[in-house]
């Protein structure tokens, strides 16, 4: 026991993947709190660099991690780091032999991996590397194919492909825990899904909205702007009961023309149950309905451990909520008969969210998650565009580029109160609740950009004579 005590406070490193770079922070932070672990990096933390040394773990809440984030490729429990070669093998040597020795008795087997991130090393320099660790006290048999244990030797580059050092900036050495799920992106990859449309969610995305709200076993998650039920099927993936709501009937059920490239119409089978089913996760599917986001059709009751969506821009989905204009009188009883489609007006994106986080004040359990994406224009963003809402707390904004002028940005708000009559008003007392108008003129903006890219391109082949 006392030992397993003093393996807890080892320090892990983690090799991140280098995309979707302002997304590993809150995933991770996310993934921690629900082993109710703080983040705890050692000194000399650096965001954005590929590997993260975390203290205050045990390897149990690593491979917690590991089983779940799509922004990790692999954990380490850390050995030895150091600037340099010989600064490593210092480190090594003062490393506690009680922690090595169950990983170096004579009937284990074993293997030690090179691993360069921003270089690449000729297969005879990385068994030089090999050959010159004869210092450690293996006493295994080396086995390349099926061995029990596995060692890497991690040198850092740096991130610059253009200006690559001769040296490593850092090296590290450690005994591999775990791998993270980046093999999900592909699994799961839109390419090969049963049903999708024009704005089905990218897969790591997906995963990355799923574990920003800590979404876990047993939870009940709901989309109200589910389309063709991306974020369902990463949700459902880890376990969860999901469930959500579109305004629009043909993508609810499958109807209508296909997003496919060669096929007109969809088929018989394609909707978001399908999808599930193609996962292996139909048993975690509650149902999807047409309805309005901005009519209230739940039951008062904080219903959802969390919230997670995309709601549309305006660009390839139209804002569309039902009602009209005009001063219509209430219709005759029966009128609505199985095809009638209602009328609908413009949804602007300043109502959208607003109506989004009231209805997650309203449907969240306490401590429940809401994750969406916000479209912004880049050349006006500031932190005063992001809704709030007195029962929710920003957790984490971060950052998709779309293009030279455009982005969306991953929020991710937990509800911290109960709603109270006040709330409503409290936009009076505070601006920062009131609904920033700027949003609804996204679309223009969008446009706007794109219009003026291709005249600056027109203008270009003119000058060249194309």
């Amino acid at each position: 026991m006392a030992t397993t005590n003093s393996r807890s406070c080892l320090q892990y490193l983690l090799h991140l993947a280098q995309d979707n770079l302002d997304f590993r922070l809150p995933e991770i932070k996310a993934l921690l709190a629900l082993r109710g672990k703080p983040f705890q990096p050692s000194e000399n933390f650096k965001e954005k660099s590929p590997f993260w040394c975390l203290d205050g773990l045990s390897e149990e809440d690593v491979r917690s991690i590991m089983a779940r984030s799509v922004c990790a490729k692999s954990a380490f429990e850390l050995w030895g780091h150091g600037r340099t070669h010989s600064e490593l093998r210092t480190s090594l040597l003062k490393y506690p032999s009680e922690y090595m020795s169950p990983f170096m008795q004579k009937d284990s087997t074993y293997r030690i991996n090179v691993y360069t991130f921003n270089k690449t090393l000729e297969f005879s320099d990385r068994i030089k590397r090999i050959d010159a660790m004869e210092y450690l006290p293996f006493e295994g048999t080396v086995s390349l194919k099926n061995p029990q244990h596995v060692f890497c030797l991690l040198e850092d580059y740096g991130t610059d492909p253009n200006n690559i050092p001769e040296h490593p900036n850092y090296i590290y050495f450690g005994r591999w825990i775990a791998d993270g799920q980046r093999e999900l992106i592909r699994s799961h990859s839109v390419k090969n899904r049963h049903f999708i449309g024009n704005t089905s969610m990218d897969a790591g995305l997906s995963f990355i909205m799923a574990n920003h709200a800590k979404v876990k076993e047993n939870d009940l998650v709901f989309d109200p702007f589910v389309g063709t039920g991306s974020l369902l099927v990463a949700c459902s993936q880890f376990r969860a009961y999901v469930c959500g709501t579109d305004i629009d009937y043909n993508t609810i059920h499958g109807k209508g023309r296909s997003s496919r490239k060669n096929q007109k119409w969809r088929g018989p089978d394609e909707n978001i149950r399908a999808n599930l089913r193609q996962y292996g996760t139909e048993k975690m599917y509650l149902d999807v309905m047409v309805s309005d986001a901005s009519k209230p059709v739940w039951r008062t009751a904080a219903l959802f451990d969390a919230i997670i969506t995309d709601p549309p821009y305006g660009i390839r989905e139209s804002t569309r909520r039902t009602g009209s204009h005009k001063d219509n009188t209430k219709p005759a009883e029966g009128i609505y008969v199985e095809s009638h489609v209602p009328v609908s007006q413009a949804y602007h994106l300043s109502d959208i969210f607003t109506d989004l986080l009231n209805f997650s004040a309203h449907h969240l359990v306490m401590g429940g998650r809401l994750v969406y994406w916000l479209p912004v224009y880049r050349p006006e963003y500031c932190e005063e565009m992001i809704p709030l809402h007195p029962c929710l707390r920003l957790i984490s904004n971060c950052e998709q580029t779309l293009s030279s002028h455009t982005s969306r940005r991953l929020i991710t708000m937990e509800k911290i109160k109960e709603p109270e009559e006040l709330d409503s008003l409290a936009h009076l007392a505070d601006p920062r609740f009131s609904p920033y108008q700027g949003h609804n003129a996204f679309r223009e903006k969008y446009f706007s950009g794109v219009n003026k890219r291709c005249g600056k391109e027109d203008n270009k082949s003119a000058v060249n004579g194309e």
